[in-house]
């Protein structure tokens, strides 16, 4: 979804693009884009290969993949300038521009790992988000200022559910959930859909909402959260909506202590899913608490860092093409 964000304020500003990735990509443009937007798909074993035929045809790449490392990256841009997205510093990256959108991130966590001549572009305020979270920030926070009492509830662990975790803490909500609404979001394969449209069929308090491309709405109706600790967290910010935040992989455990740190939100292990519930009736139970999160949250960024990012790419790329535009995949 970052990728999609970023391609389109990249096509905003006159570039083309076009996503090369395994499988899923092509699942993904189709349901949240257009699958003309997928250039191509490969296995893991021949992804290099494959990119790198493709690249042939584009000006610029993009490489959002934790799996790639630097000599993957020159093997596919073959010296085409690079914007490469990462969270985890953990190894050599071949970039003219790299992006890591973590709270704590700093520029000697790249010391080594980048080209001395490589831009870095660090903190949440460069994340790639739709620009439709910004639009209604100042709207969402005025209102969240006057809010009393949580009555809408949003729960949006990732579209994945990985290990089934949206039942699962759907489960641990219902029973201190009172008369609030809750709001759910998966994806069309998610492992919870089928039991999440039992619990809906069963339960007028829960509304599901499935691959669904109204976030930023979603996001401002909703009064707490129960999110992954991954890049919606930022998105969560920018309206700041109170959150408890479930760490679901080991490169979104340190965001999250640090958005914990400054108040933005809770973080809580996915183990922990047996205490959600009594972390969830402590909060709505506590409105200055909640007030002060919801404060804390939109302080962590503004939600216009893909235009940023695309401002920083394109002035980067075009003078190496001459001022032509810039193509990318």
């Amino acid at each position: 979804m970052r990728g999609l964000n970023l391609a389109r304020a990249l096509e905003a500003r006159g570039a083309a693009c076009a996503f090369v990735g395994p499988a899923a990509v092509a699942g993904l443009a189709a349901t949240f884009a257009s699958p003309e937007l997928c250039a191509g798909t490969f296995a893991d074993a021949d992804l290099i290969a494959g990119a790198a035929a493709l690249a042939t045809h584009y000006d610029a790449l993009v490489f959002d993949h934790y799996g790639l490392d630097a000599n993957d990256h020159r093997a596919i841009a073959d010296g085409r300038p690079t914007l490469v997205v990462d969270d985890l510093a953990d190894r050599p990256l071949a970039a003219d521009l790299l992006l890591d959108a973590g709270v704590m991130r700093r520029a000697a966590d790249y010391d080594g790992l980048v080209p001395p001549r490589a831009q870095l572009l660090l903190g949440p305020n460069h994340a790639a988000l739709s620009p439709a979270f910004a639009a209604l920030r100042d709207e969402t926070l005025a209102r969240r200022a006057t809010t009393s009492r949580v009555e809408r509830v949003l729960v949006s662990l990732g579209l994945t559910d990985v290990g089934g975790i949206t039942a699962l803490s759907i489960r641990a909500l219902l029973p201190v959930l009172g008369e609030r609404r809750l709001d759910v979001v998966v994806g069309g394969q998610a492992p919870s859909l089928p039991d999440l449209r039992a619990l809906a069929a069963a339960d007028q308090r829960l509304t599901l909402h499935v691959d669904s491309r109204d976030m930023p709405r979603l996001t401002a109706q909703a009064d707490l959260a129960v999110g992954a600790a991954g890049s919606s967290s930022w998105e969560r910010c920018v309206l700041g909506l109170p959150t408890l935040s479930l760490v679901l992989a080991d490169n979104q455990r340190e965001a999250a202590h640090a958005l914990s740190d400054l108040g933005a939100h809770r973080a809580l292990a996915s183990a922990e899913i047996d205490a959600l519930g009594s972390a969830f009736a402590a909060l709505v139970g506590d409105p200055d608490a909640w007030r002060a999160m919801s404060a804390a949250a939109a302080t962590v960024c503004d939600g216009l860092g893909a235009q940023r990012t695309a401002d920083r790419f394109l002035a980067l790329v075009s003078p190496r093409l001459g001022n032509t535009r810039a193509t990318l995949a």
